[in-house]
């Protein structure tokens, strides 16, 4: 990073109150990760093989080709430097293609974790290691043309045929075609394919087969398998989203994995020892989302923090400044300093609730990557009886936290002015990199549903003994319902403590779960059946499950930072920062706090006059607390949020790259511009 640092973000990051170089540390895990992270990615900057070209320039052709190529040195490169650590992978990869959408990305992804979690250990030895060592390269094809999240409605068949041991791949519809897998229309030639298992003409639900879709000779389609690219898309340009049909493709019965279900050679069907089972990768991917959601928001909301840091405009106090003329002749003017756009309040309401937001998703994050191994570990060992509840949260939080921040990085454009709206920025690759995450892997609004489902399911069987409220949901057990539907009492001097905030999300969350139970069961006791109670329901089923995530989320924070080892200066900027999140969440949800009860008028108003003070309290911060992310400008990849702040002569730099700046003329005056002319003198 350059060191010619512009004035106004060294004044900001010689005014901060903590040691950003510690905080760094706590991000990153501890001292010896950040070291580790900064060495791999001195490996990256030094590889003259990762250029670093804007891709705002070129072509979806040559977008692709040159993703390929970096991917393609990017896997070689990790395995000759054996990064087979998954932060180290992770360090890599971040910083070689940034907000690059690999053409092998679901390769590691998906298909990896697939093979690793399905198959037995027969098909490991036989599929595994060719894949790691990229001999083989595969995707993940779920989605269909007609159905995604609802996977019982997925139609492409796999019909088994004793007489031969195999099974029949057929898609029997136009909109049973596989649509939308990543890597999957011209760079893979394996993939696990969901399909429903057919057998003697009884359907037994979807499962995943191993397919070769490709020659390993020369990558031409197998016979009776059409492939092909889906198009452009808002983002992911370099990413060959693709298309796949099958005519009655024959694989082997041992193509099925079977880690947890078979099918014998005589047509019979062995069941999961748990259904559970199947969650494991789910989790796992969407524990993903939830960290690469956090990093993009954070990324958005340095880039516009340190753009609003040295970005003047307009004026405080009418009348400022008053320009002065220094020579009349060459018609020279000096103005005193617009003010930093950061000092405006309405700036920092729009940027400081985000920067709060990141760091509340970042603990998220580590929460659930840290419980999914700790879950992990019991799985392999059978016990799957928590896999429902950190199911339900990885769920609730991959929603919870895409909507968030799909927003939360727009708001963070819009406050860059007219300079947001440049590809200079970066925020168009890292928005249409994380705004896909609504969606794939599981629609949002039925994640809520299903999140809501397992709510429901605890609510109720805690007060019929069939179900223990424990973990994230212990607060749903019988004993908690006068808890529910009590105000809070704020306790500390200035009328606003943390603590009884926490409570108060809480107590929202079961009033909101408790009204929607109350719904269902009333319209079922109406006469309704209750799919379709549970219908007319959904909309405060999805503000209940909501509400859950946001209660989880304030209280991972609070109890994140105060499990930290750190110096006090420390503890205290992460404290404003959580105390920011939670009255942002309670000023923006006052309704539903003043309709439960929770809080008063009165309360409502404090904790809002509290969240403007904050702003206050956190700008003298601001810059160091988005330093303290790390992001490498080649990560970020935007003239606005570069570290040395240098945004004006980049801008021009930047400008002057675009090929139509090749000529002062274009060659289609000649051809348009020029004969309009003329004809218009006729």
């Amino acid at each position: 990073m350059s060191q010619n640092i512009h004035p106004d973000l060294q004044k900001e990051r010689n005014g901060s109150s903590f040691d950003k170089e510690r905080l760094i540390n706590i991000i990153d895990g501890g001292k010896d990760k950040t070291e580790r992270r900064r060495e791999i990615e001195k490996i990256v900057l030094d590889d003259p093989v990762y250029d670093h070209k804007s891709t705002a320039f070129m072509g979806r052709d040559e977008l692709y080709t040159n993703s390929l190529r970096k991917a393609a040195h990017m896997s070689q490169k990790m395995q000759e430097l054996n990064l087979l650590n998954p932060d180290d992978f992770m360090y890599y990869s971040n910083m070689a293609m940034p907000h690059e959408s690999s053409p092998m990305a679901l390769h590691t992804a998906m298909f990896l974790p697939t093979l690793l979690n399905q198959c037995s250990p027969e098909q490991q030895e036989k599929w595994l290691w060719k894949a790691v060592g990229h001999e083989i390269i595969g995707t993940y094809a779920q989605t269909e043309m007609g159905h995604g999240t609802h996977l019982r409605g997925l139609e492409t068949t796999a019909t088994y045929v004793p007489e031969t041991d195999e099974f029949d791949l057929h898609n029997p519809t136009l909109t049973s075609t596989k649509w939308w897998p990543g890597n999957l229309g011209k760079t893979t030639n394996f993939c696990v394919l969901t399909a429903q298992l057919w057998i003697k003409g009884k359907c037994y639900g979807t499962h995943n087969f191993m397919l070769q879709t490709r020659s390993l000779e020369d990558h031409t389609s197998l016979p009776g398998i059409t492939l092909g690219d889906i198009g452009p898309k808002f983002g992911y340009l370099s990413n060959d989203n693709g298309f796949m049909r099958l005519n009655h493709v024959r694989i082997p019965r041992t193509n099925m994995l079977m880690k947890h279900s078979q099918v014998l050679a005589d047509g019979t069907y062995v069941k999961p020892a748990s259904s559970k089972l199947s969650y494991g990768t789910m989790v796992f991917v969407r524990t993903m989302i939830v960290a690469e959601t956090s990093r993009s928001l954070a990324e958005t909301v340095t880039i516009a923090t340190r753009y609003s840091a040295i970005r003047r405009q307009s004026e405080i106090k009418p009348g400022d400044p008053e320009p002065q003329i220094l020579d009349y002749q060459t018609q020279q003017f000096k103005f005193d300093p617009e003010p930093q756009i950061l000092d405006y309040q309405t700036q920092q309401f729009k940027l400081f609730p985000l920067l709060a937001t990141s760091y509340a998703f970042d603990f998220a994050a580590k929460f659930m990557r840290a419980k999914y191994h700790e879950l992990d570990a019991k799985i392999q060992q059978g016990l799957v009886e928590e896999m429902p509840q950190l199911h339900a949260l990885s769920a609730g939080l991959k929603a919870f936290t895409t909507w968030a921040s799909s927003s939360g990085m727009e708001v963070c454009r819009m406050s860059c002015g007219g300079h947001g709206y440049s590809q200079a920025s970066g925020f168009p690759k890292i928005y249409t990199d994380a705004t896909p995450g609504v969606t794939y892997e599981g629609e949002n609004t039925v994640l809520m549903l299903q999140v809501a489902r397992y709510l429901v399911k605890i609510f109720k069987g805690a007060r019929k003994g069939t179900e223990e409220a424990t973990g994230f949901v212990s607060y749903l057990g019988p004993n908690f319902s006068q808890g529910g539907r009590v105000a809070v009492q704020m306790t500390s001097a200035s009328g606003v403590d943390i603590n009884a905030m926490v409570a108060a999300y809480r107590s929202r969350a079961y009033r909101l779960i408790e009204s929607a139970c109350a719904r269902v069961d009333a319209l079922t006791k109406g006469g309704m059946e209750f799919v379709f109670a549970w219908n007319k329901t959904s909309v405060d089923l999805v503000k209940c499950a909501t509400a859950h995530c946001h209660y989880f989320v304030v209280d991972n924070f609070l109890t994140g930072i105060n499990s930290l080892e750190c110096a006090p200066a420390i503890r205290k900027v992460l404290g404003n920062l959580c105390d920011l999140y939670a009255c942002y969440g309670i000023a923006e949800n006052s309704g539903d706090f003043l309709q439960g009860e929770h809080l008063s008028a009165k309360q409502i108003s404090d904790v809002r006059a509290k969240m403007l003070d904050l702003l206050a309290v956190i700008r003298p911060d601001a810059v160091s607390l988005v330093d303290a992310f790390d992001f490498h400008d080649r990560l970020l990849g935007s003239v606005l949020g570069r570290y040395d702040g240098q945004v004006y002569e980049n801008l021009y730099k930047y400008a002057l790259e675009s090929p139509l700046n090749d000529n002062d003329v274009h060659e289609s005056y000649y051809k348009y511009l020029k004969p309009l002319a003329r004809a218009s003198k006729l």
